[in-house]
């Protein structure tokens, strides 16, 4: 059975006929920097959000950059992030000479556990940037009481967690910035890269357009030093189409998480949970096994698709090893990172695949 880790191809044919319309509008307009497609997308995605702002980039990367930036946060400052997640959060802040400072994560939800943040807070400490990971947000209620208390800013990195809810509010609302990403296999996806960037603070919104126009506050006047995170027309055309239908496809994401997590309730291994306060998106559903090698080529054995989402925490990498932490600093983040193993997932997994991969997994 040919099962794809991410069907994007389905989703594509879907909407087909609406993307194309869109993208051949933004071809015959030649408007493919800025524009009506735009300025669509961005209050579309104001309103889904529930903020004052969105401001549309060129990646979920940049979107950390610019906040960063927007917050004056650089030479020996400190930010402090998850040492479990993919490498952006911790490369932003190294990319502006501010040093990375690590907290160990929840063994639960594999993100940032709160309760370890404020014994790192240093008169350095200017950010809390916690990685909502795998679909769900990171606990935001005590990262915020910590961050007023201490009177630094939080950036959710929100890249894997578009569209979910913690206390019935929506993912990239819940701090002073947040950040995702429309990285094509992503729950909200583009055809390259995109990203987002939200706030309720208007001095920091008008600030980060400047910043992302080269710093330009009029044409060839910069006012600050910037960067190049336009999102293009094109994309932007995509994601107009696919924001219209894409609190249908969080219910199947839902609805398919729920079912692999009933299916495998009782094979010997750990599938996500998710706590009574949260939704997912389940932008990866991931489970944890003792032995991961075995899994591994099991499932390769019926040509099921995987990815290990990370093999090597953070601090542990070849470019951080400057900061000075050694294996055995973040024993959880160690411990996930040798066992975690994600399955194919998107809405349009259908029960039939999904029942095989479930039986792959528990055969003896």
């Amino acid at each position: 059975m040919k099962i794809n880790f991410i069907d994007l191809q389905t989703q594509y044919l879907k909407y087909k006929e609406e993307i194309d319309s869109e993208m051949a509008e933004v071809l015959h307009l030649s408007e493919f920097i800025g524009g009506q497609k735009l300025d669509d997308l961005e209050k579309d995605l104001a309103s889904f959000v529930g903020v004052k702002h969105a401001i549309a980039c060129s990646s979920a990367t940049d979107a950390l950059l610019l906040s960063l930036m927007a917050l004056n946060i650089g030479y020996g400052d400190e930010v402090i992030t998850t040492p479990f997640a993919f490498v952006a959060a911790a490369e932003a802040v190294a990319f502006l000479g501010a040093k990375p400072i690590f907290v160990d994560i929840d063994k639960d939800s594999y993100n940032i556990d709160p309760s370890k943040i404020e014994a790192v807070i240093t008169d350095r400490t200017k950010a809390i940037i916690p990685v909502s990971l795998f679909g769900q947000c990171a606990d935001m209620d005590p990262i915020n009481e910590i961050a007023k208390k201490h009177e630094i800013a939080v950036i959710e990195d929100a890249s894997q967690s578009f569209g979910a809810t913690y206390n019935e509010k929506k993912s990239c609302s819940l701090s002073t910035i947040g950040c995702t990403s429309f990285f094509p296999s992503n729950p909200l996806g583009a055809y390259g890269d995109g990203g987002a960037l939200f706030t309720n603070d208007d001095e920091l919104a008008q600030k980060i357009r400047v910043l992302i126009n080269h710093g330009q506050d009029e044409k060839y006047k910069h006012k600050y030093i910037g960067i190049n995170g336009r999102l293009d027309a094109l994309q932007a055309a995509v994601l107009n189409v696919k924001l219209k239908y894409f609190e249908e496809e969080i219910k199947l994401r839902d609805d398919i998480g729920s079912r692999y997590s009933d299916l495998l309730e009782d094979a010997e291994i750990i599938t996500p949970k998710v706590a009574e306060n949260l939704t997912s998106v389940y932008a990866h559903y991931s489970i944890r096994v003792q032995d991961r090698e075995a899994m591994l080529e099991k499932l390769n054995s019926k040509e099921i698709p995987t990815a290990i989402c990370y093999p090597i925490s953070i601090h542990l990498q070849e470019a951080f090893l400057y900061l000075g932490y050694k294996e055995g600093d973040f024993p959880i983040s160690e411990e996930v990172s040798t066992q975690i193993i994600s399955l194919p997932m998107s809405p349009y997994l259908t029960e039939t695949e999904q029942d095989f991969i479930v039986e792959a997994i528990k055969a003896t």
